[in-house]
């Protein structure tokens, strides 16, 4: 009674210090659940590896649920220093990094090993945001220049791994947020005509042979079914072959016999349409769009303007990465190695994906009203 009171009355409650945002955290636990649910199909029912991936998730709410107990401004005044650690982890990455899958993305340290890219797709939002913030809005030319160095250094280092997909999701991220803070809409159109400028350098001078062959063999998967087309046929079948309803949990055929390649990582999505079907994928897509506008909702109420441009990137890059994978998995973008998010297996992805999920938990626990 005393909160519809508050409710008619316009006064909103404070929100209890103890308390994390409920929506969001059944949401992200849903997505992992379903993440345990797949990946046995999708490993053969490898029960090794969902233990490892029970781990990555525990691992990760733990952190996700630390990381909500930290005030925005505590995030804001480590922003330099986190970004600058993992900028030295890149570094190190490209100077003692492990080699696999020809590329060298991973530092080993016995016991763990771990991905120092995924960590800038937190570290470039968080420090951009720092530089925007630190002035009013829109940003001066100074703090834009700032803040495209702060996007650039990192992304030239994951290119070099080489790794274009981390690459694009990292600029992407830095990008959104200058967008947010307000940048005139002439200086985007300006910098995009840059980089549409630029394109035939990159793909020339930039690209390896085996990424333009990928961006090719998007408009003609079919030229090359058995070498570069290969991922993509298999997945759009597997997608295509669920139907309305799917086959059923551990029923799918492409990928119980292997068709479909990387189909614990990359290409999950197609594992899941094949077994759960239209609706199956509706229900995804649902808990994504949920936590997405969730996120925006929680920035948009936030009490300054670090967390504002911080939480409502975090959001948008959430549901970007989620239409990159399965436009991937579509056949509607290319092979760029992006997993898709809470789902796919992976340490470093699953937990750097909760630990920003928890920053957004943190700016709303750290507000003044409930939402």
């Amino acid at each position: 009674m005393s909160a519809l009171t508050d409710l008619l009355s316009g006064n909103r409650r404070q929100r209890p210090l103890l308390m994390v945002d409920m929506p969001l955290l059944t949401a992200v636990v849903m997505l992992c659940a379903l993440s345990l649910v797949v990946l046995y199909s999708a490993g053969g029912e490898n029960v090794d590896l969902l233990g490892r991936q029970g781990i990555r998730i525990g691992l990760g709410l733990v952190l996700m649920l630390a990381v909500a107990r930290t005030p925005p401004n505590t995030l804001m005044g480590w922003s330099p220093v986190f970004y600058g650690a993992v900028v030295l982890l890149l570094v190190a990455v490209l100077l003692t990094g492990v080699v696999g899958k020809g590329a060298q993305r991973w530092l080993n340290f016995g016991i763990v090993g771990f991905q120092p890219a995924e960590l800038m797709k937190l570290a470039v939002p968080m420090m951009v945001a720092w530089i925007l913030s630190r002035a009013a809005l829109p940003p001066s030319p100074l703090a834009i220049l700032a803040a495209v160095l702060a996007v650039a250094v990192p992304v030239i280092l994951v290119i070099a791994q080489p790794d274009l997909g981390t690459a694009i999701l990292i600029f992407t991220a830095g990008v959104i947020v200058i967008f947010l803070a307000g940048v005139h809409w002439k200086l985007m159109v300006g910098v995009a005509v840059a980089a549409g400028a630029a394109v035939p350098a990159l793909w020339t001078l930039v690209l390896h042979d085996y990424q333009r062959s990928r961006i090719l063999t998007l408009f003609d998967p079919w030229a090359d079914p058995l070498g570069a087309g290969y991922h993509t046929i298999q997945s759009i079948i597997a997608v295509g072959a669920g139907g309305i309803h799917g086959k059923g949990w551990l029923l799918g055929t492409q990928s119980r016999l292997e068709f479909i390649p990387e189909r614990s990582t990359d290409f999950v999505f197609a594992v899941y349409a094949e077994e759960f079907g239209f609706l199956g994928v509706l229900l995804l897509l649902g808990l994504y769009l949920f936590i997405g506008w969730r996120g925006l909702l929680i920035s948009f109420n936030a009490k300054d303007t670090y967390s504002r441009l911080v939480g409502a990137c975090l959001s948008v890059t959430f549901v970007f990465y989620v239409f990159v994978n399965i436009g991937m998995a579509s056949g509607i973008l290319p092979v760029v190695g992006v997993p898709l998010p809470l789902l796919s297996h992976g340490g470093s992805a699953m937990v750097t994906m909760l630990v920003g999920l928890g920053i957004l938990m943190g700016i709303q626990r750290h507000q003044k009203i409930i939402i």
